[in-house]
């Protein structure tokens, strides 16, 4: 298997942080990580720019620390309600996706939350309440409430 050395320019799941030199297969290097801006092919030079990254990481949490544990009161005090279409037996046309929830607590606390951000307890298609998980800084969740209304 051949490997290749990546620099990450933003955090992947499962992979690393952003400044992270993570060594990964070249194939999904090269058809998924590169294509998109998450990361840059590792060189020499290129350390400069891995300093950087992580220079500006910790400036950048230092100051989000404060807000992020602001906004996970905010998140676990209050619920988010999503109206989905529902059949007769009470069961939801179409499952709650991470991105609808993410919708819907970016209307209802006025923070816009990414899809890549939230959990789900599981697969969501009945109406009634649950949880999320939502990561709202690189060590800090919050488990945000959201009720799913079934209408007809």
């Amino acid at each position: 298997m051949a490997t290749k050395k990546v620099i990450l320019n933003q955090e992947v799941d499962g992979l690393g942080a952003a400044g992270d030199v993570v060594e990964v297969k070249a194939g999904y290097a090269r058809n998924l990580l590169i294509p998109r801006g998450w990361a840059t092919t590792w060189s020499a030079g290129a350390e400069k720019q891995i300093e950087s990254l992580r220079k500006s990481r910790q400036a950048r949490q230092l100051a989000d620390r404060d807000e992020a544990l602001a906004l996970k009161e905010k998140l676990e005090g209050s619920s988010a309600k999503i109206e989905m279409k529902a059949g007769q037996n009470n069961r939801l046309f179409g499952a709650v996706t991470a991105a609808l929830v993410a919708d819907a607590l970016t209307e209802a606390h006025n923070t816009t939350f990414d899809r890549r951000q939230i959990a789900l307890p599981g697969h969501v298609k009945e109406p009634g309440s649950y949880t999320a998980t939502v990561r709202v800084h690189d060590e800090i969740t919050a488990n945000a409430k959201f009720d799913v209304i079934g209408k007809r």
